[in-house]
């Protein structure tokens, strides 16, 4: 049986709707014409949707292929996510009706969105990537439209834990140049949230053919970059968002960091070292206990 996490939910769904039980059947039938809705359905709502009882669901979704109900209505939620527009979100999100909640209810939305990556984040390929930051090579890393804010944390962060980091913009054009001028097998990042620019995944061709290694960071298994990449992440939201859900990303950037630094101390120690002396001798950032600074508010001091 083909791995659920390479195809679209509803096309597994409507292939294997003959093999299933009559009752299967109708919750497929449901699903096919109900995405939408069943995305935000625990197992009683869509049994009682589909007349059925909460063990045929789980039946049901066992015969997709999957390892649980929380698996497939994670996959529903990827494929429904890539397929919609803005206008679609906002109606789905029901923000445009009167609510007196709605702050509350994004930010549950958002702890919602980290107890997913919570339950889900695969430390073992978490791993590989921090391995492969380890290495003595350029990194490039790469984000697009609303990808790039968690691109360039990501790469802002890896400035302050190893050397030779440059966050590049899908959107430019120079990107190109700078890849192909990159060393051999240098490390490519690239950030991709949904919906997923086109522009991204020409990139991602292009270092596969430069023999690059790929690290793809992505919000959901239905992302076009992922069977490009030799490693990836999936920071997944539970939610679907209106134009991002920022939470997730950058968290698992945290996380990267945070297993670089524990994994590779002596490195990290002599950039920082190199970064905090730069600052001081350039007066960089804000010193509470600068005796050269005036006063706050004004005034200088002598």
């Amino acid at each position: 049986m083909t791995p659920p996490s390479t195809r679209a939910v509803l096309d597994r769904v409507a292939a294997l709707r003959p093999e299933l039980t009559p009752k299967g059947q109708i919750l497929a039938d449901f699903v096919l014409a109900n995405p939408r809705k069943v995305v935000f359905m625990t197992t009683k709502q869509l049994a009682e949707a589909g007349r059925t009882s909460e063990s045929t669901v789980v039946r049901f979704v066992a015969q997709l292929g999957y390892k649980g109900y929380g698996e497939f209505i994670q996959a529903l939620r990827d494929t429904v996510d890539t397929e919609m527009n803005i206008v679609d979100r906002v109606e789905l999100t029901g923000l445009a009706g009167p609510d007196n909640d709605r702050v509350r209810r994004v930010i549950l939305d958002e702890i919602d969105n980290l107890r997913q990556l919570y339950a889900s984040i695969d430390t073992e390929a978490l791993g590989r990537v921090v391995d492969a930051l380890a290495q003595e090579r350029p990194v490039y890393v790469i984000g697009s439209r609303v990808s790039y804010t968690a691109a360039y944390y990501l790469g802002w962060s890896l400035t302050k834990v190893r050397p030779d980091v440059r966050i590049l913009k899908g959107s430019d054009s120079t990107t190109i140049d700078w890849l192909t001028i990159a060393p051999a097998e240098s490390l490519v990042m690239i950030v991709a949230t949904s919906r997923y620019p086109n522009e991204l995944v020409r990139i991602a061709r292009l270092v596969r053919r430069l023999d690059h290694t790929l690290v793809v960071i992505a919000d959901g298994s239905m992302c076009p970059l992922i069977p490009l990449a030799n490693l990836s992440l999936l920071a997944p939201s539970r939610r679907i968002p209106i134009i991002g859900s920022p939470s997730t990303m950058t968290c698992l950037v945290n996380c990267i960091i945070s297993e670089f630094i524990a994994s590779n101390p002596d490195q990290v120690r002599k950039q920082q070292e190199r970064l905090e002396l730069s600052y001081l001798e350039n007066d960089v950032l804000f010193n509470l206990f600068d005796t050269h600074a005036g006063p706050p508010g004004g005034g200088g001091g002598s």
